[in-house]
């Protein structure tokens, strides 16, 4: 491979070049959704030398540059890991047309070769859970234009004092029980049907009745102070870290929307202003759910889209904002269905794809 594709990489590593087993064009280009304004992205596979793997001092997980290209090359094993978890933007890389590889060595044809054994049901909950935020970025975005932020939020509006009245390290050693506790639920919930998931969770909601809470809270707000009095914190301390989230959370958004205004793309301001919604996300929204419906029908990972003129159209506005949320409503329950009778194993044989792996780096060396 021609080593001017890694002169502008960041320096320390010069046997990337030499060691990096596979490269191929990634995002719209390999979608064939591309405008003459895209970028042209890449994804690779590297295996660096021994002493990354024996000793302890040297470690590498990814190198990345964006000028002049824009490109990532993942140490083998944590893409092997996180193609496993079938992550949308990894697993699909094994996938790409072979007209858009740069590189494949004989050592990454092996890894391709394989490229099934990733494959799982697992993509219900990546490939359809990154379209879901999508469609938030979306709702959020057009909030923002039908309804600007006019100023910060204030503490007084939260019921807060000007300053607080808890040191901020016991307010985080709170919170951060709070979280684990959460995150166990969804670690746990994940891999469970959806009908088992909403059982959970009208339980919880059950719980919090039962324990006199506010009972018009949002689904995430009713999970977390679920997880609050799950701790066993203080009721009254509960409140008063629920006024200081909700007061943050605020806070983060208007920091988000002023980055938004000042670094927004003119010309995909205008699309948005024109159709009420970032259609651009529209579009990858609808990529991910109809290649989340084509893995669990085992038609597997179809990179090269055939309905690209169409998502292309979608970017471009041809679907309202209604119709795309009733769409993307729909298509989630029918993917809920649809999991239940895939023929796909839940979870990939990692066992079998570790093998796989120790072969791909012992000959490597």
């Amino acid at each position: 491979m021609d080593n001017n594709f890694f002169q502008h990489w960041q320096s320390g590593m010069p046997w990337l070049a030499d060691r990096t087993i596979f490269v191929t064009m990634h995002g719209s280009r390999a979608y064939g959704t591309s405008t003459p304004t895209s970028d042209t992205d890449y994804k690779g596979v590297a295996i660096p030398p021994k002493e990354y793997f024996l000793g302890f001092h040297k470690k590498f997980e990814q190198a990345e540059c964006s000028k002049p290209i824009d490109a990532v090359i993942f140490e083998i094993r944590k893409f092997f890991s996180l193609a496993a978890d079938c992550n949308p933007n990894i697993i699909e890389v094994l996938h790409t047309d072979p007209s858009d590889w740069v590189l494949c060595t004989p050592l990454a044809q092996k890894m391709v070769e394989h490229k099934a054994d990733f494959i799982s049901k697992k993509a219900k909950f990546t490939f359809s859970g990154y379209a879901i935020s999508q469609l938030k970025r979306i709702n959020t975005h057009r909030r923002w234009l039908l309804n600007p932020i006019e100023s910060p939020p204030k503490r007084e509006d939260y019921g807060l004092p000007e300053r607080s009245l808890m040191p901020r390290d016991q307010l985080m050693a709170a919170e951060s029980l709070i979280k684990k506790r959460i995150e166990e639920w969804e670690l746990d919930l994940e891999p469970v049907p959806p009908d088992v998931r909403i059982a959970v969770m009208n339980r919880v909601e059950r719980m919090l009745v039962d324990i006199s809470v506010v009972a018009n809270l949002k689904k995430e707000d009713l999970v977390w102070r679920a997880a609050a009095e799950l701790v066993g914190v203080d009721q009254n301390f509960i409140d008063y870290l629920d006024r200081d989230r909700r007061y943050r959370s605020k806070m983060q958004e208007w920091k988000q929307y002023q980055d938004w205004k000042k670094n927004r793309n003119p010309a995909r301001a205008e699309l948005e202003a024109k159709f009420g919604a970032d259609m651009k996300h529209a579009s990858h929204l609808v990529r991910l759910m109809r290649m989340c419906r084509e893995i669990l029908e085992n038609k597997g990972v179809i990179v090269k889209r055939p309905d690209a003129a169409e998502l292309l159209e979608i970017r471009n506005g041809s679907w309202t904002y209604e119709k795309l949320v009733e769409w993307a409503d729909a298509e989630d329950k029918a993917l809920d269905e649809l999991y239940k009778t895939s023929a796909l194993p839940r979870e990939p044989n990692r066992a079998k794809l570790d093998q796989v792996c120790m072969e791909i780096v012992e000959a490597s060396f």
